[in-house]
């Protein structure tokens, strides 16, 4: 089974105190080298020299910055490339912050938990993949109702406060050979059952997908599932087990990556 590197993001560097200063001092020696000074860089960060001197060690050791003398160093390709990979996920996630957390528009809509009308301020949470409005204003994100609204009624809300507090949805991508290769023969339908049974939305993608659904007593919620519509389903916080032909798992795991989305490949092929 192997895992995506790009662990969420939230993910890289937000995850860990430890990666987001290994980041900032990366960048640090890439704006001044080769002459490094560990002190602007520990004013910088916000830490101490000597706590930049042993970054600097673990660095070095970890092959993403050279040491060429005292006081002179220079960050690896190695280190340039991890610097690039977690800037990408940084600018996802500020993405998805900005267009589907924080909803940088003027009006969206919601699902109303209870009846509720024009004027009332409103409590936003997500769930099951659909935002919810909840009369009052004890939540973390909180809007004003537009329009009158019964209880499982869209409702219309604007003048956004605050961040909807929710954590991204992960993706078990299970391939499926083409029916050249073996197709859905190949796969445990008793493994695919079990990883079912752990996930908010089945999702196939393919024939010989669809067959390994059908043996395992499946039944897709995603019967064409897109790899836009699994993307969309994971960022809106929903568990997803997708079954997909394998001659299209690249085109949903970079999909996947796009969106900073953790996904993990799980071989399921039958013993």
């Amino acid at each position: 089974m192997a895992e995506n590197a790009q662990t969420g993001t939230e993910s890289g560097v937000l995850r860990s105190k430890r990666d987001a200063t290994r980041y900032q001092i990366l960048v640090g020696i890439a704006e001044r080298q080769p002459a490094v000074s560990q002190q602007e860089i520990a004013d910088e960060v916000g830490i101490t020299s000597q706590a930049v001197s042993n970054y600097l060690q673990e660095l070095v050791k970890q092959g993403h910055v050279e040491k060429h003398g005292r006081g002179r160093y220079e960050v690896t390709k190695e280190g340039v490339d991890w610097l690039m990979s977690q800037t990408d996920a940084l600018r996802s996630f500020v993405d998805h912050v900005s267009e589907d957390v924080i909803g940088q528009v003027e009006v969206e809509s919601a699902l109303a938990t209870a009846p509720m009308s024009e004027g009332d301020r409103v409590s936003l949470t997500m769930r099951d993949g659909y935002l919810r409005a909840t009369p009052g204003d004890a939540g973390s994100a909180t809007a004003v109702a537009v329009t009158d609204a019964e209880a499982d009624r869209e409702v219309g809300v604007t003048d956004f406060e605050g961040v909807v507090d929710y954590d991204l949805g992960t993706v078990t991508v299970v391939p499926v050979p083409t029916v050249r290769n073996g197709g859905s023969a190949t796969v445990d339908a008793g493994t695919v059952a079990r990883l079912a049974a752990d996930h908010d939305l089945i999702a196939v993608s393919g024939t010989e997908a669809a067959a390994v659904a059908g043996e395992a007593n499946l039944d897709p919620d995603l019967r064409f599932g897109t790899a836009e519509g699994v993307r969309e389903a994971a960022t809106k916080g929903i568990d997803v087990l997708l079954l997909v032909v394998a001659d299209s798992l690249s085109a949903h795991t970079d999909k996947l990556q796009d969106g900073s989305i953790t996904y993990e490949v799980v071989d399921a092929s039958a013993e």
